[in-house]
């Protein structure tokens, strides 16, 4: 499961109201090859839920993450800070053996 903290929680409701999105998008979540460790996350709003797509609900937010990405990203909070040493979403991911340090990439 991908689990959602509160933070993210309320700045997700935020874009999405602010982009003008129905229900019927989710947040997306993948990792794709790429950044300084080798894998980079991907965070978007997605309408569609394809066949093989694993799909989470937590505090109300659903996201989906297809079964590649889900591999990497099984038991990972999604945060958000908007504190001094960055602003932005990130992955508490528990799998990840080593990530750089801006927290975009990881791998495992």
């Amino acid at each position: 499961m991908i689990t959602v903290s509160d933070k993210a929680k309320e700045k997700v409701i935020k874009l999405k109201q602010d982009a003008q999105l129905d229900d019927s998008y989710r947040l997306r979540a993948s990792v794709a090859g790429g950044g300084c460790s080798g894998l980079s996350y991907n965070l978007d709003f997605d309408d569609e839920v394809k066949p093989m797509d694993q799909e989470f609900e937590d505090k109300g937010v659903k996201v989906v993450v297809d079964m590649k990405s889900f591999l990497y990203l099984a038991g990972t909070e999604l945060d958000f800070s908007d504190g001094l040493n960055g602003k932005g979403f990130f992955f508490n991911n528990p799998n990840a053996s080593r990530t750089c340090g801006c927290g975009d990439s990881f791998s495992v």
